[in-house]
């Protein structure tokens, strides 16, 4: 008999550091598993960082793009005036020289057509101005 209850003493024993290591070995676990979790969220917070500065880039880009296009409209604009004025300047420029010509030739009746629509063209272009503006 006693040697029976010896085993039961020695197995409860074995069962007692067994449970012992098991619970030293969770422990472990338990805290390389807190580690784990502690440095996933650290860097999870430095990843949200990270992006809250990509879109803050994006917004600034944006921004920046939107300025750029409305320049490049407004210089699209000024490009198309100036256009324009030459095409204009041009169309009296060729009138004037074609009135130097004919006077150049004695042709009178030739001269003051012309001379007529040069006038015209500069009253439709002061109109277009005053109306411009």
């Amino acid at each position: 008999m006693r040697s029976n209850m010896d085993t039961k003493q020695v197995v409860q024993r074995f069962s007692i550091g067994a449970l012992q290591r098991k619970n030293l070995k969770r422990k472990k676990s338990d805290k390389k598993l807190s580690r784990s979790i502690k440095k996933i969220r650290a860097d999870m917070v430095e990843i949200s960082e990270g992006q809250k500065r990509i879109r803050e880039g994006q917004m600034e880009v944006r921004e920046k793009f939107q300025e750029i296009s409305k320049e490049a409209a407004k210089l699209k604009e000024e490009t198309s005036q100036i256009s324009k004025q030459s095409a204009a300047n041009q169309l009296r420029l060729d009138l004037m020289f074609q009135i130097v010509k004919a006077r150049a030739e004695n042709d009178f009746a030739k001269d003051d057509l012309l001379t007529q629509t040069l006038r015209d063209l500069m009253a439709k272009q002061n109109i277009s101005k005053t109306q411009g503006l």
